[in-house]
């Protein structure tokens, strides 16, 4: 295995493991549990999984990286999304299953996206104020989401001590 194959395991390797820490994260919450708010900053945690979808998969890997367009952005409601960005509202009507499914949805596009690329690959859309050596390639993207995917997984270990007292060990 030459040192692209091995950087490309290891890094989706490290995202698969954050994308399964997350849904063992929400597993077995309830409705209610999903969409109560247990952190100060009112967050839920069904909505940090929306975000993830929208926020991170489809972004990241569906808009930055294969160029597909921003559609799916949520409009800004502030009534509803009480200070915190749209992408974090899931709104009375929607079903937390639903919301988990698009999660899985949204994953399983950013796979195919990721396998069609090499890690050197240029992202199709780049924000207009971006530093040209910032998110360069398929593999600054990667470590950007993982990364991020971690640290809200973290917040999701958190959010699930205090709903009913389980510890997540991370290895």
């Amino acid at each position: 295995m030459d040192d692209g194959d091995r950087s490309r395991s290891l890094l989706l390797g490290a995202l698969a493991a954050q994308r399964r820490h997350v849904l063992a994260a929400i597993d077995g919450l309830s409705d209610a549990q999903l969409r109560a708010a247990v952190l100060p900053s009112g967050w839920s945690p069904i909505g940090l999984v929306r975000h993830l979808t929208l926020g991170g998969e489809r972004y990241w890997f569906h808009t930055v990286m294969a160029g597909e367009p921003l559609d799916y952005w949520p409009a800004d409601r502030p009534e509803l999304d009480e200070g915190r960005p749209a992408d974090w509202r899931v709104e009375p009507h929607e079903t937390t299953d639903a919301v988990v499914t698009e999660y899985r949805d949204a994953i399983a596009r950013s796979d195919e996206i990721i396998a069609a690329l090499p890690l050197d690959a240029a992202p199709r859309h780049r924000e207009p104020d971006w530093p040209a050596t910032r998110f360069a390639d398929l593999e600054a993207v990667l470590l950007h989401v993982i990364l991020d995917a971690a640290t809200h997984a973290g917040h999701l270990d958190a959010a699930r001590e205090l709903i009913d007292g389980r510890q997540h060990l991370v290895l």
